[in-house]
Order: C-alpha cells, then sequence, then structure tokens
C-alpha cells in the first residue's frame, strides 16, 4: 500500500480561516436544507471538499510538482468559495439582487490566473525559468481553462439536479446570455491578472522589484551561457 504523504503544519492565521470557512458552509448547507433548498446542501458538500483540495494534494500527491502548490491560493479559493455559497447564492435565490455575480466572476479569473503563475513556477522547477510574457500566457490560458471548467460545472448540475446557476432552462437564450457574461467577467478579471503578474515578475512593480528584475536577469544569463557552453562541446565532439 503506497504510504500517504503528512499534510505540513499551517500558520494558524491560514488554519483558522479554513475552518471558519468550512463551517459556515457547512452550518449554511444545514439551514438551508430546513428551509426547503436541499440543492443548497448538495452545494455545501461539493464546497467543503473544494476547500480540502490543498490536503488533498500533499496526502495523494507523492513526490509530483502538485505537493508545492503554496496554501496562499488554497486561503483565497476557501474565501471565495465561501463567499460565493452564503452570500452570493443566499442572494441570487431569495433576493432579486443579481449584481454580486459581477464581482464573483471577476474575482475568480483573477484568482485562476495568480493559481497558474504559481503553477508554472512548479512545474518549471530548477529549470530555466519561464520568459515573462510565456509565463503570462500561460497563467491567462490556465485561468480561462478553469473558467470553461466551471461553466460546465453549472451546466451539468442545472441538468442533472435542477439547479438554477445558468439562470436559464432549455431551450431559452438567457442562460447562455448568462454564460457568456460569466466568460467575460472572468477573463477580464484573467487578463488583469496576467498583466499584475507579469509586472511583477518582470521586476516593473511589486516589493523589492528592482532585486526580483536582477535575480530574473542573473538566471537567465546563468542558463543562457549554460547552453552556449553545451552547444560548444557539442561541436568540438563533433568535430573530433
Amino acid at each position: 500500500m503506497k504510504k500517504l504523504n503528512r499534510i505540513p503544519v499551517l500558520p494558524k492565521g491560514h488554519e483558522i480561516t479554513w475552518w471558519i470557512c468550512r463551517a459556515a458552509l457547512f452550518i449554511w448547507g444545514v439551514w438551508g436544507l430546513f428551509h426547503g433548498y436541499t440543492s443548497e446542501l448538495i452545494q455545501a458538500a461539493f464546497a467543503i471538499i473544494f476547500t480540502h483540495l490543498w490536503d488533498m494534494f500533499q496526502l495523494f500527491g507523492g513526490k509530483s510538482f502538485i505537493t508545492k502548490m503554496p496554501y496562499t491560493i488554497q486561503t483565497m479559493l476557501n474565501v471565495f468559495i465561501c463567499f460565493s455559497c452564503v452570500v452570493g447564492t443566499t442572494l441570487n435565490t431569495r433576493t432579486d439582487f443579481t449584481g454580486i455575480d459581477i464581482p464573483e466572476h471577476i474575482f475568480a479569473g483573477y484568482l485562476a490566473c495568480m493559481g497558474g503563475f504559481f503553477l508554472g513556477d512548479i512545474m518549471q522547477g530548477r529549470k530555466e525559468p519561464l520568459k515573462v510574457s510565456v509565463h503570462a500566457m500561460f497563467a491567462f490560458a490556465f485561468s480561462v481553462t478553469l473558467l470553461v471548467g466551471w461553466e460546465i460545472y453549472e451546466f451539468t448540475m442545472d441538468r442533472l439536479y435542477g439547479f438554477v446557476m445558468q439562470h436559464g432552462q432549455l431551450p431559452f437564450s438567457y442562460g447562455l446570455t448568462d454564460t457568456m457574461v460569466d466568460l467575460i467577467l472572468g477573463v477580464g478579471g484573467g487578463l488583469f491578472a496576467m498583466f499584475m503578474g507579469a509586472f511583477e515578475r518582470a521586476g516593473i512593480i511589486g516589493k523589492n522589484k528592482k532585486e526580483v528584475r536582477a535575480e530574473y536577469l542573473r538566471k537567465r544569463e546563468i542558463f543562457k551561457k549554460e547552453k552556449e557552453r553545451l552547444a560548444l562541446m557539442n561541436q568540438e565532439q563533433e568535430a573530433d
């Protein structure tokens, strides 16, 4: 039997935040069940599972790169999930206010893109640092993939369990409009994060930007010289 990894100890502030989010989701789901909203209990269960993603990465990730994903991403994700369910879903199902979707989807795109930046760093490891432009495009593509995946999830939940996450049923077009607006908002948040992340890694903005820029250029120069050295060795071997 494969031995599971240990879950690293978290800073208390992050750990407390995680458990507050999980408790809020549990209370919200149970409250919905006793007030005739059975679907909210199902949604809360899925949401609580997603708040344990980082823990599952650590337990079952083995020696793969996924175990190096920073816990700060999970903290932002947990706060986002909690807010979206407890506040967003409650307002959508019990009031006529629909504007809560706007900040939710913008922040979703931002969060997904920042996660893409971290994922690019982790996957690259000790290899040559990614060019900032390539890194930014990878992070943005990653965020768009997650945004599309979420809309597929909403469509599936609506069809299987009778949810109204897309605010429309076939063959009416309002559900399609809602999906496209969600994607546009999410892509907008992702674009903002793409430029912010790129500028930060290029040493244009952020704390210690001069040091960050110098370190980035230093690593690029080291790998450039290493490539030149290997190319010269290959030429010498071919000449012999």
